[in-house]
């Protein structure tokens, strides 16, 4: 069984770095609600301060279109969404990867 890994990288526009981590951590724990959901964190760079990684683990490609959509209509209008903090697009990827490659033995 493959699940899919979403993958973020970003940079935050100077400045607005501590916000940028309080949107993450926003959506890191508005997904880990979800049902479909396995897994979602978020970590920021041990030597750029502007520097984010932001993953979520989900169960299909469904489930991640689904999760992604509520979290924009939920999250983005009271917040304003992740893009008004970022310096530029994020690098993102779509990833497969096996369930037993995810679930610790």
């Amino acid at each position: 069984m493959v699940e899919i890994l979403e993958t973020v990288v970003c940079s935050a526009k100077p400045g607005t770095e501590a916000r940028l981590e309080r949107i993450l951590s926003s959506r890191v724990e508005f997904r880990n609600r979800q049902k479909n959901c396995i897994r979602s964190w978020y970590a920021k760079s041990s030597d750029d301060e502007y520097l984010f990684l932001f993953q979520t683990i989900f169960k299909d490609k469904e489930s991640m279109k689904t999760i992604s959509e509520l979290s924009r209509e939920k999250l983005d209008s009271n917040d304003g969404g992740v893009e008004s903090c970022l310096i530029g697009p994020p690098l993102v990827g779509i990833f497969d990867v096996k369930k037993e490659n995810v679930t610790k033995s």
